[in-house]
């Protein structure tokens, strides 16, 4: 089938006419018959390279005059572009789906994180088939595809081997994916898929192992596979990194490099990179430093503890930063030693949102507990100096190097409303198709524009149909006008932006915004914040770069206009209505969405069960709840996990340790409360048998665990305080063994598994859950439970 025959608007591609026989016998066929033939992309179409980096702001790369050393972005925007007006939507899963499919996040159904999904259509977490994704349309076109990274689009309820599929990487156009399928992973001992097989890591971080570096062996191992097999068929690969993303975990010589190189602190911090931004041109001469967020403490104003805990984590992130953009230059080093780089649109977007401040004001070891409202002080990180990085942290630097890694601009991740949280680097990188090396494009652009760049750069159509479903418009605009135009007209005059309820509106360089909430508060106390209470600002960017001066006063008629052109572009992309609910929104009933076990109070796996998230596990927390194992014991005994749920940083654990029956329950890493038989179990068959009973009285309320053994109280141990809202976005619930880290080092990391026979495990839930929804009594007691 030659290209003129081929209708590319829809997809899959039809085949050729119908090849009719002539004859009674093949020897004379006439004309002879001809094999079919597949789709192929338009000649001269590029390979695509698509890299995505997590939580890193416009003012932490190099290549955008930030401290953290980037060679390989440096060494791209040297002989490529950088685009110094390139937005995204403040947060990581609206995003990525707005990047693959070209639509706003709210016109797909990803105006939040999956994990915070309702029933709102702008908000349900599913991508509407109507939407076809980059894999899709590049796959449909001839090109081999494949992914290597964090996914963070799919249904939380669909995230188990009970599936559906459909919204996995591999039923959204990608041959092949490896990576996990969750909002951030512990990089030393990562939760895998292989396609949709769960699949564990055949090195542990003491034979050097580390995540970034096997995606990027993945990706090179598929690269060479493609152009050994196919070398004619052009290749789509997107690197959607789990880095800079917390936990910050990174080999110690690269956290070391950095040793000192923060003790200025962040206010000097913001004037260095300043300075480096208008040298390399990616900001104006006249561009000043936007205002400091209220209620966050300058470097002056700090212990000389708290200003080394916050140097040592910001050294942490950059050499994290660093290690990443190490392993994407072994991809770029391949695809030249190839000779396929220059002809290979290389894309770099250097964050999903701009840096995050989701560590606090003082920054945390474990972001798991700061997100339950639980920080740490500085004296503790200080102990911990020699770790950070490793295995035994799970570290977040603070909300002042947030704001000094989004420098010249204003706030951080969530805040659609203002710069800090939305604009990030990008790079892009083809010299087949690009002239100039080394150039400025300050055009303004959204991540929805890339899919149609890069259709238009392939010479593919926006489809008019995928899988016989008619396509709701693209609503990105290319921006291939600008690679070869530095002084181009802008053709990107409008756009919106809306994140847990803060807002902004773009119009031919005027802005309005409102911040609505502050993304460091991360539990709320139950107070309601109106919309209409909200404070709008009004900025001319064309002349006020980083959003320093607001004119709201100066031009109320300007903020009016802004205003409604807000209302009519999100009723037009389904953002209403707003919500701003944070951590509530993770319980699936107060969310509205649909939960995948519903009313069940009692749920028995076997020992095939494995790699549950806590949206398709039991929910055993803030209620009581019983587990039920029953097990065999043979004559040489057997130690190893029956069920457990999260890991190192927060979780519980049921197993046989020593012979005898043991539960942990692990508040955090803060504290381990243990109870356990005090005699073996003897050889045979055993019903071991945990109670939980809840304290009740709010959420992350203390209880009693009580172990039986065979019908016989066998001990009983009282927990302090639960963990109200996730163990973890990293850790899952496992039977027969606790995969990634380990709850409790009463047993070693992966390799603890019972060896012996577990016939079931039960789950029974009580009747007693408790929610935020509950009174403003129960979370006072909460709040002094854990002052």
């Amino acid at each position: 089938m030659s290209d003129p025959e081929m209708s590319r608007t829809s997809l899959p591609i039809r085949g050729g006419a119908r090849q009719h026989a002539s004859s009674l016998d093949i020897r004379e066929q006439d004309p002879p018959f001809s094999p079919p033939e597949p789709p192929s992309a338009p000649e001269g179409a590029p390979n695509v390279v698509l890299v995505l980096l997590d939580d890193m702001g416009f003012g932490a790369p190099s290549a955008f005059g930030g401290p953290c050393e980037m060679p390989t972005a440096d060494r791209l925007a040297e002989s490529g572009l950088r685009y110094t007006r390139f937005h995204v939507t403040a947060v990581c899963s609206p995003t990525r789906q707005s990047l693959l499919t070209g639509r706003n996040h709210h016109s797909v159904g990803m105006g939040v994180t999956t994990e915070m999904a309702s029933a709102a259509p702008g908000y349900n977490g599913i991508r509407p088939l109507s939407a076809g994704t980059m894999g899709q349309i590049l796959s449909g076109n001839g090109y081999n595809t494949a992914a290597f990274g964090k996914w963070h689009q799919t249904p939380a309820r669909d995230v188990s081997v009970a599936g559906p599929f459909d919204r996995w990487p591999t039923g959204e156009g990608f041959e092949k994916f490896y990576g996990f399928m969750c909002a951030e992973m512990n990089h030393w001992y990562p939760v895998l898929f292989d396609g949709t097989t769960p699949v564990e890591p055949d090195r542990g971080p003491e034979d050097g192992y580390h995540l970034s570096e096997d995606l990027v062996d993945r990706a090179i191992d598929w690269v060479r596979d493609q152009k050994s097999l196919k070398p004619e068929t052009p290749f789509f690969a997107y690197l959607p990194f789990g880095a800079t993303h917390a936990p910050y975990h990174v080999p110690k010589e690269y956290r070391d490099k950095y040793r000192g190189r923060f003790d200025h602190g962040w206010d000097r911090q913001r004037e260095i990179t300043l300075e480096r931004q208008k040298e390399l041109g990616v900001v104006p001469p006249e561009t000043e430093l936007a205002p400091w967020a209220e209620g966050v403490p300058h470097w002056d104003e700090l212990s000389e503890q708290e200003r080394e805990s916050a140097a040592s984590l910001m050294e942490l992130y950059a050499g994290f930063a660093e290690h990443t953009d190490d392993q994407i230059g072994r991809l770029v080093d391949e695809l030249e030693q190839q000779g396929e780089l220059d002809n290979t649109l290389f894309v770099y977007i250097l964050g999903d949102n701009g840096a995050s401040a989701e560590g606090g004001l003082g920054g945390t070891l474990n972001e798991h507990r700061y997100a339950s409202g639980i920080p740490d002080d500085a004296e503790t990180i200080n102990r911990h100096r020699e770790e950070l990085g490793d295995a035994t942290t799970h570290a977040h630097y603070p909300v002042g190097w947030a704001l000094a890694m989004n420098t010249p601009y204003q706030w951080t991740k969530q805040v659609a409303s203002h710069f800090g949280g939305t604009r990030d680097g990008m790079i892009v990188h083809w010299p087949r198709g690009i002239a100039e090396r080394g150039g400025i494009r300050d055009q303004f652009h959204h991540v929805i524009d890339v899919l149609p760049t890069v259709l238009e750069a392939a010479g593919i159509p926006q489809p008019d149909e995928v899988n016989g479903v008619t396509q709701q418009p693209v609503e990105g605009t290319s921006m291939l006008y600008s690679f070869n135009d530095a002084s181009a007209a802008e053709r990107r005059r409008i756009q919106y932006f809306e994140m847990v309820g803060n807002r902004g509106i773009y119009h031919d360089g005027w802005m309005a915004v409102t911040r609505h909430g502050t993304p460091w508060d991360m539990v709320q106390d139950g107070t309601r914040h109106y919309f209409d209470d909200d404070r709008w600002e009004l900025y001319d960017t064309n002349v006020d770069w980083s959003q320093a001066h607001d004119l709201a006063a100066e031009h109320p008629g300007k903020l009016r206009e802004l205003q409604q052109l807000f209302l009519v572009e999100a009723s037009r992309y389904n953002v209403f209505p707003l919500d701003d609910r944070m951590t509530e929104r993770e319980n699936p009933r107060e969310a509205g969405r649909r939960d995948l076990h519903g009313d069940r109070r009692s749920i028995t796996f076997h020992a095939s069960a494995s790699r549950l998230t806590e949206e398709t596990a039991p929910n055993v927390k803030n209620r009581s709840h019983t587990l039920t194992a029953r097990i065999e014991v043979p004559e040489s005994g057997a130690d190893g996990v029956l069920v457990a749920q999260g890991g190192r940083f927060g979780g519980w654990s049921l197993y046989v340790h020593q012979g005898r029956a043991c539960y942990a329950y692990n508040y955090f890493g803060l504290e381990l409360y243990r109870v356990r038989t005090e005699e073996p179990l003897p050889t045979g068959e055993h019903e071991i048998v945990l109670d939980f009973a809840y304290d009740g009285g709010g959420v992350g309320m203390g209880g009693t665990a009580t172990l039986h053994v065979d019908g016989e109280q066998c001990g009983q141990q009282r927990v302090g305080g639960t963990i109200p809202y996730y163990f973890a976005f990293d850790e899952t619930f496992d039977i027969g063994i606790d995969r990634a880290s380990p709850v409790t080092d009463d047993y070693p990391p992966v390799d603890n598994a019972y060896p012996a026979k577990l016939h079931s495990v039960r789950v029974d839930l009580g009747d007693d859950l408790h929610s935020d929804s509950d009174s403003e009594r129960d979370r006072e007691l909460f709040r002094a439970a854990h002052d």
